[in-house]
Order: C-alpha cells, then sequence, then structure tokens
C-alpha cells in the first residue's frame, strides 16, 4: 500500500519527467522552426510546447518549461532575450486560463493574447531597451509574435487532442 507522501511523490516525478521532456522537444526542435523576423526568432515549437505544458501540467510548470527553453535557445544561439517574454507570458496565461476554465480552447486563446500581445509590449518597452540596449518598434514585434504563437498553439491544440483521443491524457469538461 502507498502512503500519501509517496502517492505524492510519483506525481511530482511524473511532473518532471513531463517537463524535462517538454524542454528536450522545445530545443530539439528549435532549430528546425526556429525563423529570423528581423531582430526576434520566431519558434512555433514554444508555443507548441507552451499549450502541452499548461494543459498537462499547469501554469507554473509551463512557465518554468518555457523559461529553460528560452535559456537553453539563448545559449546555443538559437533565440534572442525576446523569447523570455515571448514564451513565458503565454505559456502563464495559457496555464491559468485553462486551470481556470478546463476548456483547451480558451487555454490556446491565452497563450495567443499572452505571446501575440502582451508580450511584444513587454518586449518592446522593457527587454529590447534595457536588456538589449536597442529600441525595436512595437508593431514589428506583433505580426512576428502573433504569427508564431497562431501556428504553434493550432499545433499544440491538435497534439492535445490527439493524446486525449489515444487515452494519454484526460481534459477538462
Amino acid at each position: 500500500m502507498l502512503s500519501k507522501g509517496s502517492a505524492v511523490k510519483r506525481t511530482d516525478t511524473r511532473k518532471t519527467a513531463y517537463a524535462v521532456i517538454f524542454v528536450a522537444m522545445g530545443v530539439a526542435l528549435a532549430p528546425f522552426t526556429s525563423i529570423p523576423v528581423g531582430i526576434a526568432r520566431i519558434n512555433p515549437t514554444q508555443h507548441f510546447v507552451n499549450i502541452l505544458g499548461a494543459v498537462i501540467l499547469g501554469p507554473w510548470w509551463a512557465v518554468m518549461i518555457a523559461g529553460v527553453i528560452g535559456l537553453i535557445r539563448n545559449i546555443t544561439g538559437m533565440g534572442t532575450l525576446l523569447a523570455f517574454p515571448g514564451g513565458m507570458i503565454g505559456a502563464f496565461l495559457a496555464g491559468i486560463v485553462y486551470a481556470g476554465t478546463r476548456n483547451l480552447y480558451l487555454g490556446a486563446a491565452g497563450e495567443i493574447i499572452g505571446t501575440g500581445l502582451i508580450a511584444p509590449v513587454v518586449s518592446a518597452l522593457l527587454v529590447a531597451p534595457f536588456l538589449m540596449g536597442q529600441a525595436i518598434p512595437l508593431l514589428a514585434l506583433i505580426p512576428s509574435f502573433l504569427g508564431s504563437t497562431l501556428a504553434g498553439s493550432v499545433l499544440g491544440v491538435m497534439a492535445v487532442k490527439l493524446l486525449h483521443r489515444a487515452g494519454i491524457i484526460e481534459l477538462g469538461a
């Protein structure tokens, strides 16, 4: 018989394993999906992984996964500092909205709003001038961030639906 502590430990181990797999997917697929668009390098894989992390693991795990992927992409030269707000804000909103509604499509909308609309503002007003030492016009970032998150979110929704149909994960109502 398992004690309550072992059940919690097994759940944490499973979540950690999922997180490691999602980070690995995000990093391994980045060279094939990372496309330079002006100062930004869009990466639809990040948003695909954000949807998976938000739905399967929750908002805090999704943010951590996005942050680790952004860090590794920057270290390996596959990303810019814009990867942090571009990935993490969408992951957070996707996770919070999905956790609150248990609706996959609303969770994806959270990813799209977070990455496509809020992250460009944070990137243009804070990250670019203070961390990158350059000014980037907000209107130059919105189309690339939106395009990246739309493509990745559609793929993420499709993947979650396939995993659900295969009986691998359970979805909310």
